[in-house]
């Protein structure tokens, strides 16, 4: 892989060093940036500033004003869709809000994706789903963390894409996102829950046989799942934290 410019590599760390500073409060809303202050905060020139908050504005999280300067916007403001975004959210103290959003958007929009999955999906693609659910089965029995976090995410991606609305398969960046954050910040056992996986697997095989109720319910109480172990996340130690 080649390894990307100094000047970009620059750039990308400044982006994220503002993106968590702003979307962990660390700027809080209504904060005015001044560019010779960033400049000698990140020891970077105004270019290289001025660029980073152009991508910040185009996220939605600042806002340029004539005589003012650069200000923090609202949180409402954000475009709270955009990966970038949740990646700093997820890096900040913000985490467990961030999860718990995004497992809320997952419970209402996947359940529907597998249901829609099972009425339209192809036999070889839902073949493959299967397979899929047991690959992923096998990585967990393994203790491959990296084979199953890639498992997992292709799992998920493909039952919204199977479900045939370009909307819900639009969502898998998300859900990728939530996925990889609860692995990089330790969310996650060597060793993931049995239940979920058997949920797992249940959502492929009634997507194979065509059975729209038993792969909703099976994708819903997989859904729950996620959702009520999550206050159990907060202020435990990372190898006593439970599968989500």
């Amino acid at each position: 892989m080649d390894t990307p410019p100094a000047a970009s590599r620059l750039h990308a760390r400044v982006l994220d060093e503002l993106g968590v500073a702003i979307c962990g409060g660390t700027f809080p809303p209504g904060t005015v940036l001044s560019v010779d202050e960033l400049v000698e905060r990140c020891a970077v020139s105004r270019s290289v500033v001025r660029e980073v908050l152009r991508v910040l504005a185009a996220l939605g999280l600042v806002e340029a004003r004539r005589r003012v300067g650069t200000r923090i916007r609202p949180a409402a403001d954000w475009n709270v869709f955009d990966p970038q975004v949740i990646r700093w959210r997820l890096a900040s103290d913000q985490r467990l809000a961030q999860l718990r959003s995004l497992t809320e958007l997952r419970a209402a929009v996947e359940p529907q994706a597998a249901l829609l999955a099972a009425q339209r999906t192809s036999p070889t693609d839902a073949a493959d789903l299967v397979a899929l659910a047991a690959k992923l089965w096998a990585a967990a029995e393994s203790g491959d963390e990296a084979g199953f976090l890639a498992a997992d995410i292709e799992f998920h991606r493909r039952v919204l894409l199977h479900s045939g609305n370009e909307m819900f398969a639009g969502l898998h960046e998300l859900v990728a996102e939530s996925l990889t954050g609860r692995h990089h910040y330790h969310l996650m056992p060597v060793h993931p829950d049995r239940r979920a996986l058997t949920l797992h697997a249940d959502v492929a095989q009634a997507i194979q046989r065509r059975d729209a109720d038993r792969a909703r319910a099976a994708m819903t109480a997989l859904t729950q799942q996620i959702h009520d172990e999550l206050p159990e996340v907060e202020g435990r130690a990372p190898s006593q934290r439970s599968a989500l």
